[in-house]
C-alpha cells in the first residue's frame, strides 16, 4: 500500500536514545530547519543541539541531561543512589489508572517546565525560526509539544508518545484547550491521555514508530515477515512450536512453508541504555556463555551505542572473558558508533539477524513487534515498569533470570521452543505500523482517516 509521504519538522532532543530512536524511524517526513541547506542527523532537528541554538537554551538542555545521567549512574551506588534515584522518579510518577477518575490536574513537574519556558524563554527562538515555513511538527519529547503550544506556533502540532503508560507531564496544563495532537503506541496510553483531559478527537492510536528497515517500506512489512521466518528456526531448534503451529505460523508469515535451514547463527543481541547503565549484565553474560560462543552455538552482540566507556568496558570484559578475541573473533560483536545517527543505521542492521534482544524495558520494548522475543532486564524507573508490563501481558518478553546462569536457562528456553511462541506472540499482537500510520496521520489531517491496525490488548 503506497502513500504520500508528507513534509514535516521531526523534532527529538539528544538525551539518551528515546525520543531519537523513533524519531529516527520517521526522518523519510523530515524537512530541514528554515535557514538550513544541509540537515543533520538524517533530517531530524534536535532541540537541545540545533545549528544557531541561543546559549541559554543550551545551557538549559544541557543541565537537565546532564542530571538525567548522574543519577541513572548514582543509581549503581547501594542504598544511596537507590534513594536519589527514587526521589526522581517520584517526581515523574504514574498516577494508578483504576479506578477511572479525573487527572486533570497539574502536576509539579509540568507546572515547572511550563514555569521554565515561560521565565527563560526557553524554545522561543526555536519555534519562531519553525514559524517562518510553519509545516506540521512532530515531536518525540512533550516538552517541545509545550514549548510549540506555548510560543504560539502556526502549524499542526503532533506528539509522539514512546512509553505504554505516561505521567501527567506529557499533557498541557489546559487540556481541553489544547491544540496537541497525540499519537499513542498502546490502548493503554490512549485511555491514559483521555483521563488527562485530551480531547478524545486529539488522541489517535498510532502504535509506535517502527524503523522501516526494519519493517519494510509499505504495509506488506516484506522485511520483517522474512526476517521472522528464518528467526524462528534458530528459536526452536529442537521443532517443539513449530511441530505443532508450522502452517499457522507460515500463514501469517505470507509463506507457503518456513524455510529449511537457518540463515545465520543464532544470536543474541544485550543493549544497554544511552547513559550505560547495567553493562556489568553484558560481562555476566559473555562469562556465562564463553563455552557456547567458542563452540558456536550461539553469537553474542554487546551494543554500547555511542558510549565510548562502555565500549571500551566490553573490548576489556571480552578480551579478558575470551582470550582468542583480538577484536576480530567472529562470536563477539561490540557495536559502538560516533554519532547517533551512525549508531541507529548500525543497531537496525544488527536487529536483522538477532534472534534475542536483551535490554530494560525502555522504548526498545516496542521492537517486539519485529518479533523478536525479549529478555526483560531490571526496569530503571517507573515508566519502565509499566513497559515491562506490557511486555509481560502481550507474552512478548520475560524477565531475565540470573545472567550467571543464562548458559542454563537461555539454552532451555531455547529447547523449549518458549522463545519462538514469544516472538509470535510480539509480532500477533504488538503495533507493526506505528511510522505509516503517523505518516498517513500527519498527510492527512484533518480529514477522517483511516489507521493500519492490530489488536494489542493493553
Amino acid at each position: 500500500m503506497v502513500h504520500k509521504i508528507p513534509n514535516a519538522y521531526i523534532i527529538a532532543v539528544t538525551m539518551g536514545y528515546g525520543h531519537l530512536r523513533p524519531a529516527y524511524a520517521l526522518r523519510d517526513m523530515a524537512a530541514p530547519l528554515p535557514g538550513i541547506k544541509k540537515p543533520e542527523h538524517n533530517g531530524v532537528i534536535s532541540a537541545d543541539d540545533y545549528p544557531g541554538i541561543p546559549e541559554e537554551d543550551k545551557k538549559m538542555w544541557e543541565t537537565i541531561r546532564k542530571g538525567y545521567e548522574f543519577v541513572s549512574r548514582f543509581k549503581r551506588i547501594p542504598v544511596i543512589g537507590d534513594a536519589t534515584f527514587k526521589l526522581m522518579d517520584h517526581m515523574q510518577e504514574i498516577a494508578g489508572f483504576y479506578p477511572r477518575r479525573d487527572l486533570t490536574r497539574p502536576i509539579w513537574q509540568l507546572k515547572a517546565t511550563v514555569r521554565t519556558i515561560e521565565k527563560k524563554q526557553w524554545g522561543k527562538h526555536l519555534i519562531a525560526r519553525l514559524n517562518k515555513r510553519p509545516l506540521p511538527l512532530v515531536t518525540t519529547f512533550f516538552t517541545i509539544a509545550h514549548m510549540a503550544e506555548y510560543w504560539g506556533y502556526r502549524g499542526p502540532i503532533y506528539c509522539v508518545v514512546t512509553d505504554t503508560d505516561i505521567s501527567r507531564s506529557w499533557v498541557a496544563l489546559d487540556p481541553r484547550g489544547s491544540k496537541i495532537i497525540y499519537c499513542a503506541p498502546s490502548y493503554r496510553v490512549a485511555e491514559r491521555l483521555k483521563l488527562y483531559g485530551v480531547n478524545p478527537r486529539r488522541v489517535y492510536l498510532t502504535g509506535f514508530p517502527l524503523p522501516k528497515e526494519n519493517i519494510g517500506h509499505n504495509t506488506e512489512v516484506e522485511i520483517l515477515r522474512r526476517d521472522l521466518a528464518a528467526r524462528m528456526l534458530n528459536l526452536d531448534p529442537a521443532q517443539r512450536y513449530l511441530r505443532v503451529h508450522e502452517k499457522h505460523v507460515a500463514e501469517r508469515l505470507g509463506l507457503k512453508r518456513l524455510p529449511l535451514r537457518p540463515t545465520h547463527p543464532l544470536t543474541l543481541t544485550f543493549a544497554v541504555g544511552g547513559a550505560g547503565a547495567q553493562r556489568e549484565i553484558g560481562a555476566a553474560i559473555l562469562k556465562s556463555l564463553r563455552r557456547h560462543i567458542l563452540e558456536g552455538r550461539i553469537r553474542v552482540n554487546l551494543i554500547a551505542g555511542t558510549n565510548a566507556e562502555v565500549r571500551d568496558y566490553f573490548a576489556e570484559r571480552t578480551r579478558l572473558t575470551l582470550p582468542s578475541a583480538d577484536g576480530k573473533f567472529g562470536g563477539v560483536c561490540v557495536q559502538f558508533s560516533k554519532t547517533k545517527a551512525q549508531y541507529f543505521v548500525q543497531f537496525n542492521k544488527l536487529l536483522r539477524t538477532t534472534d534475542i534482544l536483551w535490554t530494560k524495558p525502555s522504548e526498545l520494548s516496542f521492537f517486539a513487534g519485529l518479533g523478536l522475543p525479549i529478555i526483560i532486564a531490571p526496569p530503571i524507573g517507573s515508566q519502565e515498569d509499566y513497559n515491562k508490563a506490557w511486555l509481560m501481558t502481550l507474552d512478548a518478553g520475560v524477565p531475565q533470570e540470573d545472567p550467571k546462569y543464562a548458559s542454563e536457562w537461555l539454552f532451555d528456553w531455547l529447547r523449549s521452543g518458549f522463545l519462538a511462541k514469544a516472538a509470535m506472540a510480539g509480532y500477533r499482537e504488538a503495533f507493526k505500523f506505528g511510522t505509516f500510520n503517523i505518516e498517513r496521520l500527519v498527510s492527512d489531517h484533518p480529514r477522517e482517516m483511516k489507521l493500519v491496525e492490530t489488536v494489542s490488548p493493553y
